[in-house]
């Protein structure tokens, strides 16, 4: 009689405590709004001049005259990623709140932003490489602890049913903003050589851009959870992976599709270098292609983020890789530069779809408290794969035909749509079992 007693007052605590949750989400869910948009249209951008595949690889490209070096140099940032996600998942999954931690590692990933920046402005040939590849490292490694502790954010403060128009209007404006900085970078730091070392001058305003979006958190108000995981030792939780994977075959479906799609990214550091060789690879014409990129990716994700409110992720998820697959087909029969703006325009809107719908679509799987490790299981796949493609891009570039790298990026692609079609819909699932549908 006393367990029974025992076990209804802790169901009664567990539930005033979820409705509590709730409540600081409904009262909150403005302000909080307002800090995440501010922070996409700032830091975001800063981002995506780091991550958009044109000016760092350009100027790798610039130091190296390799296109293996670029890919060497390249898998090493996302390799550390790969290293470091599962860690940070074991930071958080135990904390009530992970704003300090998002804060403390989201400066320190800005700091390797400014060490690239004076390395391009202090250094010169090898020492630039070499210092250019050191700290593309330490922000991979920094990266993916900050990717798995804002996403576990963005699910605690913005509700399922709000999230896809959130998201998308943040990537909308922060994408507004890196188009027009993009084109500027290009066009004037670039093509004018600001400061005697254009890049320099365009990654500088890259680290001025994500500071100013990581201060917009300041107006956040995180609620505290009560149904957080016990802290537990890394070895662990690695060893519980099989176990926690083994529950949902859709998940394992997905990370898999997901990881497929981020190994045929072996492309993406050599759409401005095969663009180039065409076209002539100066400053403008950068900044041409990364509007062009940037803009499709900007424009798409009102349209992404309405589809995936009304239809699922899935959906959004499945379209944007196959705009994908035709975009790079695209690529290969371009010879103008009206040919390959078109291109990147596809190469933006399928981009910008996949991530969008693959960092959400995640955080419908599991339980709250098992999302943490869901994220960063899928994002150590993917960031792994992201580490090996641009190695063997590289090494088909350098060494055989250069084309070959794209067609081995669309058989992948094409795969992982297969692959994806065998997901059953998360959202369509928990609505039929609460309804206790069999």
């Amino acid at each position: 009689m006393s367990g029974t007693l025992l076990r209804g007052t802790e169901e009664a605590e567990q539930q005033q405590a979820e409705q509590h949750f709730r409540d600081h989400v409904a009262r909150h869910l403005s302000r909080n709004a307002k800090a995440f948009l501010l922070h996409g249209m700032l830091g975001m951008t800063g981002f995506r001049l780091v991550t958009a595949p044109t000016f760092v690889p350009a100027y790798l490209y610039l130091l190296s005259g390799s296109k293996l070096t670029v890919g060497l140099v390249l898998a090493a940032q996302y390799a550390g990623m790969a290293a470091s996600s599962i860690w940070g998942a074991t930071l958080i999954e135990h904390r009530q709140r992970v704003m300090p931690l998002i804060y403390l590692v989201g400066w320190l990933v800005r700091g390797q932003i400014l060490g690239l920046a004076l390395s391009a402005l202090l250094l010169s040939g090898r020492g630039a490489l070499a210092a250019a590849a050191a700290f593309l490292l330490l922000f991979g490694l920094l990266n993916g602890v900050q990717s798995v502790s804002f996403n576990y954010l963005t699910s605690k403060i913005i509700p399922l049913a709000r999230r896809g128009r959130l998201t998308a209007l943040r990537n909308f404006f922060g994408g507004l903003t890196a188009a027009a900085v993009a084109w500027l970078g290009g066009r004037y730091l670039v093509g004018n050589d600001v400061f005697g070392n254009g890049y320099a001058a365009t990654f500088l305003a890259a680290f001025v851009l994500t500071s100013l979006g990581i201060s917009a958190l300041a107006g956040m108000r995180e609620p505290a959870l009560h149904d957080v995981r016990m802290p537990a030792g890394f070895r662990r939780r690695v060893r519980e992976l099989p176990a926690l994977l083994a529950a949902d075959r859709d998940f394992v479906r997905f990370f898999i599709a997901r990881a497929l799609v981020a190994f045929g990214m072996m492309a993406m550091p050599f759409y401005a270098i095969y663009a180039g060789r065409l076209l002539g690879l100066d400053g403008t014409i950068l900044g041409y292609l990364s509007l062009a990129y940037l803009l499709a990716q900007t424009g798409s994700n009102l349209v992404w983020g309405h589809i995936a409110d009304r239809c699922g992720y899935r959906l959004v998820f499945l379209a944007s890789i196959a705009i994908w697959i035709a975009a790079t087909a695209w690529l290969l029969s371009c010879a103008t530069l009206p040919g390959f703006l078109l291109a990147f325009c596809g190469l933006g809107t399928g981009f910008g779809g996949f991530f969008v719908s693959a960092d959400n679509l995640v955080m419908e799987f599991g339980a709250r408290k098992d999302r943490p490790m869901l994220l960063a299981v899928s994002d150590t796949a993917t960031y792994s794969m992201m580490a090996i493609g641009p190695v063997i891009g590289g090494l088909l570039a350098q060494s055989l035909y250069f084309p070959l790298v794209f067609v081995a990026a669309i058989a992948v692609k094409s795969a992982a749509f297969v692959l994806a079609l065998r997901i059953a819909d998360p959202r369509l699932r928990r609505r039929l079992e609460a309804r206790d549908i069999p």
